[in-house]
């Protein structure tokens, strides 16, 4: 029997998986789209801990798309008593709880081939890859952008010298209703990409003069 080791050994991928990554063949002139999201979680360990919520919202044209969001809940395979003070869901808590496939899915659908944006984004990127994983399928593609990093930029800080959301908030004056739930703190996040971007394009004006 021969073997030819030369055959290009091609995965068969979920459906889901084939479309989203379909987004990024795309070369079609549009808005840029903006997907600011959060994770809340049973931890801080991607490996050990699972996703409890995922909240997102869109921007485009420097503005929240209000009616462009997406808010899903999990079944918690693993429960943590001593997270729920900060996140406030209970394991049979009132909301309609989905799995972490379904979930997953979803918010692939939901972000497509958009910018994501999040405070302290590479945290809230590694636990849906850590889910993707478990499907068997890659990480996300998508281009992503950090709140944290953007003030970095904006005031010369030095690359470990971060900045909580709640203080940022406090520095420009947004208000922190709904904090630590998914959805809350996307749009709280939202609000701060959309000050930061708009100063850093100023700045960046500034200085080409």
């Amino acid at each position: 029997m021969k073997f030819n080791w030369f055959k290009k050994i091609v995965k068969d991928y979920p459906k889901f998986w084939e479309t989203y990554l379909s987004y990024f063949d795309e070369n079609q002139s549009k808005d840029k789209r903006y997907v600011v999201f959060d994770c809340e979680t049973t931890g801080l360990d991607y490996k050990s801990d699972r996703i409890l919520s995922i909240g997102a919202v869109a921007i485009q044209n420097n503005q929240i798309i209000v009616g462009d969001f997406m808010e899903v809940f999990l079944q918690q395979d693993i429960f943590k008593p001593e997270s729920v003070p900060i996140h406030g869901i209970l394991k049979e808590g009132k909301e309609e709880k989905i799995v972490e496939a379904e979930a997953v899915i979803r918010f692939l659908e939901f972000i497509k081939d958009a910018t994501l944006v999040g405070h302290h984004v590479d945290f809230d990127i590694e636990m849906i890859n850590q889910a993707l994983d478990r499907l068997n399928v890659g990480t996300l593609k998508n281009q992503a952008m950090d709140t944290d990093v953007m003030y970095q930029k904006l005031k010369y800080l030095p690359y470990e010298q971060h900045t909580s959301l709640d203080e940022l908030c406090d520095i420009y004056k947004i208000k922190k209703s709904d904090r630590h739930t998914a959805s809350g703190d996307a749009f709280i996040t939202a609000l701060l990409f959309l000050k930061l971007k708009k100063k850093l394009e100023i700045l960046k004006k500034l200085l080409h003069f």
